[in-house]
């Protein structure tokens, strides 16, 4: 009797390549993924399912796929797969996310030329019957000065390109140290004066809250009356509304988008500048980066299948882990974006992670890339994952190290994620599992020792120890309509520096971090946030 195949489920029209990939060892099977019906009849027997962007792989999906053990989106995104819903039922979710890059960049370039020369007006004025030579002139690209916001794979890969045509390259991103940017070739500077100096904008950063709108009307004003800027990241990093302002006001040069905060986006008010150039959303939309994406789901299938640790898995359920280890790697990558928010814009050179005790002579190196994962999420605009951490860490300049030791005073396991600036400031941040349960707990910040259960919204600050201090934080939040869950305060010594953790109810309302320090005169503030 033959042994019976996995099931491997393709809902969505997919390359050659990708089948090819995946070898014989598999049962192929299709579906049509946008047919809710045909989709949910096909699941229960699927132990694999490959989707691109048009099959909805939500909870009602997943509860229907008994037998499912990985997801595999065909592309970067992940907006049609319910990950937490995957994830809880210890379904892994993997993706493809290097697979556009090549194609993102350029298309970036194509705009800044298209832009530079008008080729999309001039085209459709031509077509139209009018030979317009002189209202279409444009501006060439050598020694202009090219602002990079967000200098990470893309945005590399664009300055890379866009230097051969003699660009200066201006660079802004908070986490890339200077070293790093002179390799690239780049010249770091501030938000406003690269905005104030460039004639050529490009943002390639993540969509989060304080990335949101973070091109609007104060911006605009900053640039020069003939720069351009160019969006092909993610919807709603430039406010859509200010950009029709600008252009209407005649205060930039024009604009290209690919991207748009509600899509799909047909008739925006910015949309009828001539000098306005839209395309729909075609950043990923080349033959090549769909086979890229195509194989590379394919052979996170095969490892996922096989029972190992997938490179491109962005949820932690799965992988060849000892189990006294995989509870850690939530609460290392937690960890991770805290040192990372306490890093408070200062660019990090140096990650290191700590294992102390009993499971430090296991295989922790899992540990590693969770902390590098956290370290990484809310900073940059690609999608990170286990494989591409350290990858993200060398573009950086970041050196990454793992140290283990046996002794733990007082836990049975405590990892610490550690970090150097390039300001020669040391940040630390600790954390421990505790109980039957596994409760995560932050249990020391820069050598001050706490215990605090991990929560979504965290704030910490340092202050000089004090009578009124804890008074006036509580009064400065309950004015802000912020509820305080919990806290731990701990000193070194009576009258010296003092740091307290707070666990909080909800979000900081913007500018009150900020308030909250003048209040009590403190050495450092950060709100953190770890919401999925």
């Amino acid at each position: 009797m033959s042994e019976t195949k996995p099931v491997v489920l393709i809902a969505e029209e997919l390359s050659p390549a990708t089948v090819d990939a995946l070898g014989p060892d598999f049962e192929i099977r299709t579906t049509d993924g946008a047919d809710r019906a045909q989709l949910l009849a096909a699941l229960p027997e699927a132990n694999a399912v490959l989707v691109r962007s048009a099959t909805k792989m939500d909870a009602e999906a997943i509860a229907a796929a008994p037998n499912l053990k990985v997801i595999a989106r065909a592309g970067v995104g992940l907006d049609n797969v319910d990950t937490k819903s995957a994830t809880q039922a210890g379904v892994m979710v993997v993706n493809a996310p290097t697979s556009n890059i090549l194609s993102a960049a350029e298309l970036t370039c194509g705009h800044i030329l298209g832009v530079a020369r008008n080729i999309a007006p001039a085209n459709r004025a031509l077509k139209g019957g009018e030979w317009k030579r002189s209202k279409y002139s444009g501006v060439e690209l050598y020694e202009k000065k090219l602002g990079i916001i967000g200098l990470g794979r893309i945005g590399s890969l664009v300055a890379e390109r866009m230097r051969s045509f003699g660009m200066e390259i201006l660079a802004y991103d908070p986490y890339v140290t200077s070293a790093r940017a002179q390799q690239i070739g780049a010249r770091l500077l501030s938000l406003d004066e690269l905005l104030a100096e460039s004639d050529f904008i490009t943002i390639h950063m993540p969509r989060t809250p304080e990335t949101l709108g973070m091109i609007s009307d104060e911006q605009f004003r900053i640039m020069k009356d003939t720069s351009f800027v160019v969006n092909v990241a993610r919807g709603g990093l430039i406010d859509e509304d200010a950009l029709h302002r600008a252009l209407e006001a005649d205060i930039i040069g024009g604009a290209a988008i690919d991207v748009f905060s509600s899509e799909p986006a047909v008739d925006l008010p910015f949309f009828a500048h001539d000098n306005a150039v839209v395309t729909p959303h075609l950043g990923a939309s080349t033959e090549e980066a769909q086979e890229k994406a195509g194989v590379s789901v394919a052979k996170s299938v095969r490892l996922a299948l096989a029972g190992e640790l997938v490179p491109d898995a962005v949820n932690v359920a799965g992988g060849v882990i000892h189990e006294d280890v995989r509870p850690g790697i939530p609460l290392a990558e937690k960890l991770g974006r805290i040192l990372t928010a306490l890093s408070t814009g200062d660019s990090l050179t140096v990650v290191e992670l700590e294992v102390a005790g009993e499971i430090a002579d296991k295989d922790v190196k899992s540990l590693q890339l969770a902390a590098l994962k956290g370290v990484f999420t809310d900073v940059v605009s690609d999608q990170v994952s286990y494989v591409n951490a350290p990858v993200l860490a060398e573009q950086r300049g970041v050196e990454s190290r793992l140290t283990t030791t046996a002794e733990s005073p007082a836990y049975r396991n405590t990892v610490t994620v550690k970090g150097a600036t390039s300001n020669g400031t040391q940040i630390s941040v600790a954390g421990t599992l505790t109980g039957p349960k596994q409760v995560q707990k932050v249990v020391g910040i820069d050598g001050y020792e706490l215990e605090v259960p991990m929560a979504e919204h965290l704030l910490v600050f340092r202050y000089t120890d004090r009578p009124g201090v804890i008074g006036t934080i509580g009064q400065v939040l309950g004015d802000a309509g912020v509820n305080i869950a919990g806290m731990d305060v701990s000193r070194q010594e009576e009258g010296g520096e003092a740091l307290a953790l707070l666990t909080l109810d909800a979000t900081l309302p913007s500018g009150v971090a900020e308030e909250l320090g003048n209040a009590i005169g403190a050495s450092k503030v950060a709100g953190i946030d770890l919401e999925d």
